[in-house]
């Protein structure tokens, strides 16, 4: 028999019309979130031009927001709890949208990073509330459908925010990057506050401050030494070394703390079961692979193959446009129990892996927008094996009190394994070109016939320009050679991390069964 925490119908079901317009409010609040980070991404360079402001200084709009964004994500469940789902996300989308408001109006660099670092805050309580939510209002036989809507929003979402962050860039100011919010996020606050219900009343529930300070000095302190850590050379910086410090004891002190406390912000007894402990672990490396290629590919576009934005932009949506095509029909096999999660995702992660090995083979300066597009097609396939079978087992696996906090650990661990993956590609890639450009140069020496002729015809090896364009060529092959290899280690830890799935437990069918 079936257990009952998986087969009764929740009181939250919704259906017809309600269930339509909460979705849709729900699914237009992810999509807040995660294309708006993409969208400044790329508005980022006139960002900084505008103000005047370094890469080091603009990196902190970046890097301010995912601490905040990060710090709010595990405590999400707690702040449902204490003020009801209903106004906390609601709260939620009106912090995130009056924020961007606030960036787009901003006078200076200081205040630009003060709101992004109060749109973090906001956008924090999204993505994990937002699929504890569609969990709820389809109920258990239809968790594929929902976990199917909530995929589209997570991984169309970074597609789709380059083509609008290259069409903001390339026809308007920066700042609409962030206007471009506020009429999707006046809409969805609205309808969240008008139709949907919480699952418990808000009550009145203590706090644990001294837990909420050190979660916030280990969470805070790691992810800044994931953004920064490249830029200062890594445990060579003093800050580097301190914050990597304090990230060690707040998050172990943390663990400590809140495994004793009576009233924890943080309800970590949900990671002894099993398929919320191995499906965050696989979380963090679905992050790994889904955020690094989309951090690598728009660089290596614009900088070697000079895509514009919105070109670079529509390149990277191929693989969306495959997501959204697999997806439904994985949702529909997931959802009848007829897929073996641990087949489907392992099959999911093998062709990400096989995806990004032949990005890397086509990875070079006389590439064209049709060479690129098979290995993107495949990638947005093994995506749409991933996420929904891996989302029905971990959060259609739990009794509806662990939902909020199960859909947090999941979602912050994507977030983990993201910011895991773009640290180590920007050292590999930075590191990279320096390896490259001193392997060209042992091999494209002067007296090599080739390089030679070469100077010959454009003046001569005494002229300046004719070396000064030489160094140019060999720094733009070098680029592209670690753009490559980039691709190639995501391929590598894609793959060797696959076997994960394997300690997944199988979902029962009746829990997930169609009528």
């Amino acid at each position: 028999m079936a257990d009952s925490r998986q087969t009764s119908e929740s009181p939250l079901v919704e259906h017809g019309w309600r269930l339509a317009v909460i979705t849709v409010a729900v699914i237009t609040a992810t999509l807040l979130e995660i294309v708006d980070t993409t969208i400044v991404n790329v508005a980022l360079p006139n960002i900084q031009g505008n103000f005047g402001v370094g890469i080091d200084q603009g990196a902190w709009i970046v890097t301010g927001y995912i601490i905040a964004n990060v710090i709010v994500i595990p405590i999400t469940p707690w702040l449902q709890g204490r003020f009801g789902r209903r106004q906390y996300f609601t709260a939620s989308i009106v912090i995130f949208t009056l924020a961007s408001l606030m960036c787009g109006l901003a006078p200076s660099f200081s205040s630009l990073v003060f709101w992004r670092i109060v749109q973090g805050l906001g956008g924090g309580g999204l993505i994990s509330t937002s699929q504890a939510i569609l969990r709820d209002i389809f109920g258990v036989r239809q968790q594929g459908r929902a976990q199917g809507i909530f995929a589209m929003g997570v991984i169309v979402g970074p597609a789709l925010g380059p083509v609008l962050g290259g069409f903001i860039t390339d026809n308007f100011t920066w700042r609409w990057a962030f206007f471009i919010n506020l009429p999707v996020g006046i809409i969805a606050a609205t309808l969240t506050l008008l139709y949907m219900r919480n699952p418990t009343k808000p009550r009145a529930m203590a706090l644990d401050w001294f837990g909420l300070g050190l979660l916030a000095l280990g969470l805070g302190s790691m992810q800044y030494v994931l953004d920064q850590g490249q830029q200062y050379d890594w445990l060579s910086n003093q800050a580097i070394r301190t914050f990597a410090g304090l990230a060690v004891i707040g998050i172990v002190a943390f663990v400590l703390w809140t495994l004793r406390s009576r009233r924890p912000v943080v309800d970590l007894h949900v990671l002894k079961i099993r398929q919320v402990a191995v499906g965050s672990v696989l979380g963090a490396v679905l992050g790994i692979s889904l955020y690094g290629s989309i951090l690598v590919l728009p660089q290596y576009l614009q900088n070697s193959l000079g895509f514009t934005a919105t070109l670079s932009g529509l390149t990277v949506l191929v693989r969306a446009l495959a997501v959204m095509l697999f997806t439904p029909l994985t949702a529909a096999l997931a959802g009848r129990g007829i897929l073996d999660v641990r087949i489907s995702t392992g099959i999911g992660f093998v062709l990400l892996g096989i995806s990004n090995w032949m990005l890397a083979g086509v990875t070079t300066p006389e590439s064209q927008f049709g060479t690129l597009v098979l290995s993107l097609v495949i990638s947005g396939i093994g995506l749409s094996q991933i996420f929904v079978p891996l989302s029905i087992a971990v959060i259609g696996g739990v009794a509806d009190k662990d939902v909020a906090s199960t859909s947090a650990f999941f979602n912050l661990s994507r977030q983990v394994g993201g910011s895991v993956a773009t640290a180590i590609l920007v050292t590999i890639l930075v590191r990279g070109i320096t390896y490259h450009q001193a392997q060209i140069a042992g091999v494209e020496t002067l007296g090599r016939p080739a390089t030679a002729l070469y100077l010959q015809r454009e003046g001569g090896e005494r002229s300046t320009k004719a070396l000064i364009r030489l160094e140019s060529m060999v720094g733009a092959q070098a680029q592209v050679l670690s753009y490559a290899d980039t691709s190639r280690w995501v391929a590598i830890m894609t793959i060797g991390l696959a076997p994960l799935v394997l300690l997944l437990r199988k979902p029962r069918s009746a829990a997930v069964a169609v009528e």
